[in-house]
């Protein structure tokens, strides 16, 4: 799922009312997908046996931590919402 053109909600709130908490946990959730699609790039360039060793490490770490991060979200009832065809998807 793209993240532009998606903004996260909770119980039809908009993002601009949410709790800073969840603010917080949004910005979190958008670095970590990323740090999770970059160590998932790197996987693919790493060349010798050190290289590849930390490779694999650094994306088991940041699957793990954004998977967490995913499942706070479902606690506090985020949601993320797609302005393009305006279907929400529960996290």
């Amino acid at each position: 799922m793209k993240w532009l053109g998606t903004w996260w909600t909770t119980r039809g709130k908009r993002h601009q009312e949410m709790p800073e908490e969840n603010l917080y946990l949004i910005k979190e959730l958008r670095t970590a997908r990323m740090e999770w699609e970059n160590a998932q790039c790197r996987l693919d360039y790493v060349i010798e046996r050190d290289q590849i060793d930390y490779a694999v490490f650094a994306l088991e770490a940041s699957e793990k931590r954004y998977e967490m991060l995913l499942r706070k979200a479902k606690r506090a009832r985020l949601t993320l919402l797609d302005e393009k065809t305006g279907k929400v998807a529960k996290v």
